[in-house]
């Protein structure tokens, strides 16, 4: 699953999705990390992998530089199960395959899949309380796993010297995937920054922080099944979140529309 050259992509909206089912995913971003542990150099190359919903994709439509970060991205997974929904309409070829890929349950996955010899993670975000019950959580669940770094970053903006020291924290630290928790759009910025300048996987699991750390409770399991867990989110915390979902699925509708329409007439 390594080589991008072999990857099915395709187009909802303004993003480019990498279409794998979960299990693929979960042994693509292991293989990824696997690369970039056995890279060596100067000029050794990160991964920038996304997750992206029905909220990223009507950031992508308002913003043309984020939708420019995404499209650079080397796998950007459907995070929304309405994402699948549009695209297994759009290319019904794709259809079986094109499944969720959470970040949560990506995260679970590879952590299932960790031992001695690697990979090794760094835990970038959330509050100092969340990040403590979150690496609390992986080690009691994941004991072969190897956590060797964490960090809670302050809320300011961060300078360049004091990105620099984070980078050095991590370089110095071994790690080969960084999992980045800190909101949309900031952590694609980061995990694009990230790969840029370290060989490390870096993986924009948004939320995945607090439910894995049990800081924030997870829509039932029949919503996230239909597709209702933006309204879950929504009631749990609606004056964040009520701008995000009310504006962001009315466009997201407007460009699987859009998608459908393109797609049937290039067919």
């Amino acid at each position: 699953m390594g080589d991008a050259s072999t990857l099915d992509r395709r187009r909802v909206g303004n993003i480019c999705f990498t279409v794998e089912t979960l299990a693929e995913a979960i042994e693509d971003v292991l293989s990824l990390a696997a690369e970039v542990g056995a890279e060596a150099g100067p000029d050794a190359r990160g991964r920038a992998v996304h997750f992206a919903n029905a909220y990223n994709v009507a950031l992508a439509r308002a913003d043309a530089g984020y939708a420019r970060l995404l499209q650079a991205g080397d796998r950007v997974f459907s995070d929304g199960v309405p994402i699948t929904w549009v695209g297994a309409r759009a290319y019904p070829d794709l259809a079986e395959r094109w499944q969720r890929v959470y970040g949560p349950d990506v995260m679970q996955g590879v952590f299932a899949e960790s031992d001695s010899p690697g990979p090794r993670h760094y835990l970038l975000g959330g509050s100092p309380e969340t990040l403590d019950a979150l690496v609390a959580h992986m080690a009691a669940t994941y004991p072969e796993a190897q956590v060797v770094g964490a960090e809670s970053p302050p809320f300011e903006v961060p300078s360049a010297a004091e990105l620099a020291q984070r980078d050095e924290r991590i370089r110095a630290s071994g790690a080969t995937i960084v999992w980045v928790g800190l909101g949309t759009p900031k952590q694609d910025v980061e995990v694009r920054r990230l790969a840029d300048g370290l060989p490390v996987v870096g993986m924009a699991v948004g939320a995945a922080f607090d439910f894995l750390a049990g800081t924030k409770p997870q829509a039932p399991e029949w919503m996230q099944r239909n597709g209702f867990e933006w309204a879950f989110r929504l009631a749990s915390e609606p004056r964040r979140l009520g701008t995000r979902y009310l504006w962001g699925n009315t466009v997201f509708l407007e460009e699987s529309l859009r998608t459908m329409t393109t797609i049937r007439r290039e067919h």
